[in-house]
């Protein structure tokens, strides 16, 4: 059945989907294959914010604690800082700022997360890790400017209801290194955006206590976190994981928690932040590398903005070292694109997404109708991923459509699609297909881009009383956008196609008008 779409939009498509994005620990951004991936998201989707871990830890070298004359003094130094928050800014993407981990000389404990030990314990000293976080924040303020800096939220901690990310999930601890934290910031400038508590999946009974603690207490808070996983226990393979899914619609539940577990409160109507969301919190997950995952995404990209503020995806490129170095170029890591800058299929879902327009016409369980300001539509559509495994996914799935386009007069338009599936677009399949090489060489690498790179087909579409059909079957775990513009024909009233025939071979074509040829070529022709 063909969904005509209405001329008048339904709402707003906003840009929480690319508000921010993950990352993994903040040194990495001084690696150039780093910076090379992250230049590459820019250009094509243009994030606005990063969140990675380690800020503070020692590999970044902030808090530099010495002696002099017999006393204890901490010197905070941000050279490190500087050269990535200035290649961030170059690159077109703002900080979005997480408060952690605990400084080695500054912990209470020696308690570590990863396979870089990033400390997990409370400080020692609350007054020092306030006079932590107040040097960092105003150093910031210092060298960037505090407009710029007001514009960069700042999360305290990560995770604090676990207890591999805070010692004992302590949460009357965790209470006072926020309260700590917040005030810190906030001395640097009242305006400045602070919030919490960064909380993992299967936590909501932390935030009760998390309003109640705050609003007794009179400490600031800007902003609501939480993360969102589908993903059940790991089954570890060697250098891998295996894990269950439930169905997208999951994390769009999980999207939804924070204001409803908050309604009633003093953090009723906060902005709310997903600073980390995917599919499974392991970063050793062959899922991530698939064009399944980028179909079972599609869902969640395209409705998230309607719950939440923004909805990070956990990360942007696999350089990435939680469980170690990884083993082989697709290993099943987190990010969009792999080492070396190989485009994962969820890469082009995100890249499709900033081709939509503004203006959002129609939106079902397979497809998001969207207008761009110039008259332009630009539709997303997604064959539905099933995570049951019950029956086998059907091999074609179609989108029936009838679009508003152009204005009067507009007879035809011009249709521009791309896609990715299990044929088109898959780095995956074709690493696996060159025999799963933990090193590609040169040309290996060259063969794995260009596969990577999505199918694309373009043809002219007719337009009636304003509208045209669009249909689109696609193949199992495909994500497509298709852009239609309004054609204003140019051909000059002289040309023929029938000039392109080679000779002595039948004409083929015709005038475009559709009306007899003019003119000396067409007299040479008869």
């Amino acid at each position: 059945m063909r969904l005509i779409v209405p001329d008048r939009p339904t709402g707003r498509l906003t840009d929480a989907w690319r508000t921010c994005v993950g990352t993994g620990r903040f040194d990495l951004a001084l690696r150039r294959d780093y910076q090379d991936s992250l230049a590459l998201v820019q250009r094509d989707i243009g994030f606005r914010h990063i969140r990675g871990h380690g800020l503070l830890s020692d590999g970044v070298g902030v808090h530099r604690p010495y002696e002099w004359r017999g006393e204890r003094r901490v010197r905070h130094a941000f050279t490190y800082v500087d050269q990535v928050v200035d290649a961030y800014l170059d690159l077109g993407v703002r900080p979005f700022v997480e408060l952690g981990f605990m400084p080695s000389a500054l912990a209470s404990g020696d308690q570590t997360v990863f396979w870089w030990r990033g400390n997990v314990t409370p400080p020692r000293s609350f007054t020092e890790w306030g006079d932590l976080v107040r040097a960092t924040v105003a150093h910031l303020v210092d060298r960037y400017g505090l407009d710029e800096v007001r514009g960069w939220p700042i999360e305290v901690w990560n995770e604090p209801n676990l207890t591999d990310f805070w010692r004992d999930a302590d949460q009357a601890a965790y209470h006072r290194l926020y309260e700590v934290s917040a005030h810190a910031v906030k001395d640097v400038d009242a305006a400045l955006q602070v919030g919490g508590p960064a909380l993992s999946p299967g936590a909501d009974e932390w935030w009760e206590p998390f309003a109640e603690f705050v609003a007794d207490r009179d400490v600031p808070v800007d902003f609501v976190s939480r993360h969102a996983y589908t993903s059940g226990p790991a089954r570890h393979v060697p250098f891998g994981t295996r894990q269950a899914l439930a169905p997208a619609a999951e994390l769009l539940e999980q999207f939804a928690a924070p204001r409803r577990r908050l309604a009633g409160t003093a953090l009723a109507d906060l902005p709310v932040h997903i600073t980390e969301f995917n599919s499974s919190y392991r970063p050793d997950n062959p899922i991530h590398d698939t064009a399944f995952h980028a179909a079972y995404l599609a869902p969640v990209l395209a409705a998230g903005g309607d719950l939440v503020d923004s909805f990070s995806y956990w990360t942007f490129c696999d350089v990435f070292e939680e469980q170690g170095v990884p083993t082989a170029l697709l290993h099943g890591g987190f990010g969009l694109l792999t080492h070396r800058q190989v485009k994962k299929p969820t890469y082009h879902l995100y890249a499709f997404m900033a081709r939509l327009g503004d203006e959002v016409l129609a939106r079902g369980p397979d497809h998001l109708v969207t207008r761009h300001p110039d008259g332009r539509i630009a539709v997303l559509a997604w064959a539905p991923a099933d995570v049951t495994g019950r029956e086998p996914a059907p091999e074609r799935h179609t989108v029936a459509l009838s679009v508003p386009i152009g204005g009067p007069g507009t007879v035809s338009a011009f249709l521009l699609r791309r896609s990715v599936s299990e044929d088109a677009g898959n780095a995956w399949a074709a690493w696996r297909e060159l025999g799963s090489p933990q090193s590609p060489r040169p040309r290996q690498l060259d063969a794995l881009r260009e596969a990577a790179e999505p199918a694309r087909a373009h043809r002219a579409l007719p337009v009636t009383g304003g509208r045209a059909d669009v249909d689109l079957t696609l193949t199992r775990h495909e994500v497509t956008v298709v852009e239609l513009t309004p054609v204003v024909d140019e051909t000059p009233p002289w040309w023929d196609d029938r000039l392109l025939d080679p000779p002595g071979e039948p004409s083929t074509g015709g005038p475009q008008s559709g009306e007899p040829a003019t003119g000396p070529a067409s007299e040479e022709r008869r």
